[in-house]
């Protein structure tokens, strides 16, 4: 493992005014979205969707530090038969590569999930790096509701994610460490709190005994947010607030930057939550997105598989990453949104 070598792209994927495009989505996942807006998810479009976003040099070159892709995309080549893992460095981001198979139910805790994929593990991880990923991603799904979560899944999971953060280190990836608390359920934000709190514990805990580097990984955890179901609504700022108390609980400062996922929320509300965080200021670590439907639901959009709108698909995309990228630094206002549209 070379320490300074995995800590230097942990620092350039969490850069000032910078994030991370989640464009990993599964073929399952990217066939709802294309079923939005009725373009058929064949292969060829799917290409055809992801090279236009990488090929976005305004956005891509200014406000995007790294990119997660999926297995199928990071073999792809574009129609000119550049590899769009190519088009992604020329652009002077980082690829990445997307490495757990999914979640699968968990043996005896009827409601909970666990991530699998370690099996092989090691045994791809070479194949990604000389492709040219230098990061990887894992996520692990933790669902708040009657009676769970339980301790058998936050452990089961957390000790996942070290096993697979461990693997990637050694094979000189910076592994992106991804434990989700689910948003989906009534629960208010105290609720959403305590239970990511118990999650982050238990992951650190097993960082520490798998003997991960904390200078070169990122946590990509989700925010402290009631349920979408829930009566309770938070404002902006307590949600700021209250994410940045649950960081500083849990998450030593060794880590150079957390990235965090929009789980759920709207464009604009992923987008002020981080910018109300890095307005707080003075923390240890730095505070991103690593987003993948809070940058491409507005470009997804404007696209609908047409050629003739390729142009304004990149542009709907230029704005999110700007909009993100400036929240990156507290410097993102509502007006700002406003003026654009």
């Amino acid at each position: 493992m070379n320490l300074t070598e995995l800590n230097k792209i942990a620092v350039a994927m969490v850069q000032p005014g910078k994030g991370i495009l989640a464009a990993d989505e599964s073929s399952g996942t990217i066939k709802k979205r294309f079923d939005a807006i009725k373009v058929e998810c064949t292969e060829d479009n799917r290409r055809d969707y992801r090279e236009l976003l990488f090929s976005a040099t305004d956005a891509m070159k200014n406000h995007i530090s790294g990119v997660i892709l999926y297995d199928e995309t990071i073999w792809q080549k574009c129609k000119n038969g550049t590899p769009l893992v190519e088009i992604i460095k020329k652009a002077g981001s980082i690829p990445g590569i997307k490495v757990d198979e999914g979640t699968k139910p968990l043996p005896g805790c009827p409601g909970e999930l666990i991530t699998v994929g370690l099996d092989k593990l090691a045994d791809r991880l070479p194949k990604y790096y000389e492709q040219g990923a230098r990061f990887a991603k894992w996520r692990a799904v933790i669902d708040i509701g009657a009676g769970i979560p339980s301790h058998t899944a936050v452990h089961a999971n957390a000790h996942a994610l070290a096993r697979y953060a461990a693997l990637c280190q050694e094979h000189n990836l910076v592994p992106i460490v991804e434990p989700e608390v689910l948003m989906d359920g009534d629960h208010d934000i105290d609720r959403c709190y305590q239970v990511t709190e118990w999650v982050l514990k238990e992951t650190f805990q097993e960082l520490y005994f798998n003997r991960v580097a904390l200078e070169g990984m990122i946590l990509k955890p989700n925010m402290a947010i009631p349920g979408k179901k829930s009566a309770k609504k938070a404002s902006v700022q307590e949600v700021a607030e209250k994410t940045v108390r649950l960081l500083k609980n849990c998450v030593p400062a060794a880590v150079p930057g957390i990235a965090f996922l929009s789980g759920g929320q709207s464009d604009e509300e992923a987008t002020a939550h981080l910018d109300a965080m890095n307005k707080i200021g003075g923390l240890p670590w730095k505070l991103t997105f690593s987003y993948g439907r809070a940058l491409q639901a507005a470009p997804q959009k404007a696209w609908s598989g047409k050629t003739e709108n390729v142009k304004a698909a990149q542009s709907a995309f230029a704005h999110r990453a700007r909009m993100n990228g400036l929240a990156c630094e507290g410097r993102w206002s509502p007006d700002l949104e406003k003026k654009a549209a």
